[in-house]
């Protein structure tokens, strides 16, 4: 085989593996963007690599990947932003191949909204450590070799992480589809229509609820009793002129999952302009999360557009 096939047989065997890297990276950084560049930089440590010497390719981009997305964390930018209070995971439309793998429930439930913002928590290295395990189900001699440490040190990292996560309380689960999508209908009718003490019930007594301010506000915005979440939805749901030209027209709000969990999606043309999220405990909501700055909504933007048309629950916000 001359040098021009090995090369081209080389790139498909990176390609064949590009969304199973996407997804890692995807979770170690919570950021769409990142995790495409993180490939892309894999990609050219491929190229530039002496191939015939890699034994395993799959391991090898792995442990390149993983380093990767952990130089991006321990970054001074991503110290900053992070430090700031001004980080949300990147959404994403269910059925994206990035939030692959999905078969087990912990793999499902490490791509979450919910769960990607408690690993924010964690050491980069334990963060690591945890996709690797729950997502991709690494051995811990595996973990070991990726991150270059021992493996009774790959296990305490695990240990920590899962108590750190089960401490902070993971909100939300998987529900019933129909029944989770009934809760988002009432509360965007409640929200409205302006009935505040329909939204107060349809919350748990601890929700809590999180905007990124459009990307206007310098750190999240965050309410944490039903009455006060009432009354921002209330707010916040009530269309406006002025609302309308910070959207750039007038939105269809649409129904959608996005990261396993139930959302609605205002939606102009082929533009989304803002998701919002609901994480659902017991029937009832526990968390919201509003995203409308555009840098976060750029792949949920294109996913929607490879999306076959639905009818929305408000054609006309």
């Amino acid at each position: 085989m001359d040098s021009t096939a090995t090369d081209r047989f080389d790139t498909s065997r990176f390609e064949a593996g590009r969304p199973r890297l996407a997804s890692l990276a995807y979770r170690l950084t919570g950021s769409a963007a990142d995790a495409e560049d993180a490939v892309q930089d894999a990609f050219l440590h491929w190229q530039a690599a002496d191939r015939q010497r890699i034994e395993v390719p799959e391991a090898w981009l792995t442990k390149v990947v993983t380093n990767l997305c952990l130089d991006r964390l321990r970054s001074a930018r991503a110290r900053r932003e992070r430090a700031a209070g001004a980080w949300l995971p990147e959404p994403l439309l269910d059925g994206d191949p990035m939030l692959g793998p999905a078969d087990t429930f912990e793999q499902r439930e490490s791509v979450s909204l919910a769960v990607l913002t408690l690993l924010e928590r964690l050491s980069p290295v334990e963060r690591a450590v945890y996709v690797l395990r729950e997502a991709f189900s690494y051995g811990h001699a595996e973990i070991a070799e990726i991150l270059e440490i021992t493996e009774s040190a790959s296990q305490q990292h695990l240990h920590r992480a899962r108590r750190r996560i089960t401490a902070a309380g993971r909100r939300g689960g998987e529900v019933d589809a129909a029944s989770a999508r009934r809760v988002v209908e009432e509360f965007l009718d409640a929200a409205s229509s302006g009935r505040i003490e329909r939204l107060v019930a349809l919350l748990t007594d601890d929700a809590i609820a999180i905007s990124d301010g459009a990307g206007l506000a310098e750190k999240l915005l965050q309410f944490d009793t039903p009455r006060r979440i009432a009354a921002v939805a209330r707010a916040g749901f009530k269309p406006t002129p002025a609302k309308r030209r910070l959207a750039g027209g007038t939105p269809a709000v649409h129904y959608a999952l996005v990261n396993g969990a139930p959302a609605v999606l205002f939606v102009v043309g082929d533009q989304i302009v803002g998701a919002v999220t609901f994480d659902l405990a017991d029937g009832r909501i526990a968390t919201v999360r509003g995203i409308a700055a555009p840098a976060r909504l750029v792949r949920l933007t294109e996913a929607w557009r490879q999306h076959g048309p639905d009818t929305p629950l408000v054609a006309r916000w």
